[in-house]
């Protein structure tokens, strides 16, 4: 029987996240020969022999709103991954992020600023996901479930306390954050998920994972400037408050990704 390839449009598909939670619940299934992801326009193609139903159920119990689109024939050679060079890339993003995940955490309680610290937990968010697909490399796929299941809950029990810590000082009587600590370490995550973010590009400009990747730290980009600007608010009302809205909107974000990542060890 010749390959076919099955292409989904994955609605809820946007950042990488995503991406290892499909491999890992796809991991196993003996006729699927490859998998190319299309973040950007959120498709992802299964080059596979046999017919579709034999994973098409893993797919949708993921609940990403997976249609299928297609199933033709496939005659063209299987594409090699150049794991080594992702390997490489992932360290470097994992350190960057894990690194900047300290930093803002300590200067985020230094500073009383709930901004920096609720950013630090999305840098953790981000490193969880990049160390997931360096540790889980050649593990079962139990074992990665586990590693999925721990970090999630981890991730989750975090961003819950930093909640709980935002409501407080939103009804006590708080110092106001020192606004020039949040926009000098915000500008620095800044300058380091561009770094990130250039590194990434110019190493694996046209892969679908790397541009996945790109992706992720973009948004990083989008939440390190709404820090900064939450800062320049602190200072200009001389208030707490737009700290506070900011660190919740990101607690929020990162409690997200951890639902995402538990779906991983169901």
């Amino acid at each position: 029987m010749s390959n076919r390839i099955s292409t989904f449009k994955v609605a809820k598909m946007d950042c990488p996240s995503e991406e290892q939670m499909i491999r890992m619940k796809l991991e196993g299934v003996e006729s699927i020969l490859q998998l190319n992801f299309d973040i950007p326009n959120r498709k992802l193609s299964v080059i596979h022999s046999g017919d579709v139903s034999s994973f098409e159920n893993h797919i949708h119990a993921l609940n990403f709103d997976a249609n299928l689109l297609s199933t033709e024939e496939y005659n063209a050679p299987l594409t090699s991954d150049n794991d080594e060079l992702e390997r490489k890339m992932l360290w470097w993003v994992l350190g960057i992020n894990f690194s900047f995940f300290i930093i803002e955490m300590l200067y985020g309680w230094i500073s009383v600023s709930m901004g920096l610290v609720a950013d630090s937990l999305d840098m953790l968010a981000d490193s969880i996901v990049y160390g997931m697909s360096l540790i889980a490399v050649g593990s079962t796929v139990i074992k990665k479930k586990r590693i999925a299941k721990v970090s999630g809950y981890f991730q989750m029990l975090l961003a819950l306390i930093g909640l709980v810590e935002v409501i407080r000082r939103f009804i006590g009587m708080e110092s106001i954050p020192v606004f020039q600590n949040m926009i000098v370490i915000s500008i620095l995550a800044l300058i380091a998920n561009s770094i990130s973010l250039y590194l990434i590009q110019k190493v694996k400009s046209e892969e679908a994972h790397m541009k996945a990747s790109a992706i992720f730290t973009s948004n990083d980009i989008v939440i390190n400037l709404g820090v900064i600007v939450a800062g320049g608010l602190v200072y200009f009302t001389n208030s707490k408050y737009p700290d506070l809205v900011i660190g919740s909107l990101i607690f929020l974000i990162v409690i997200r990704g951890a639902f995402r990542i538990l779906k991983l060890s169901k």
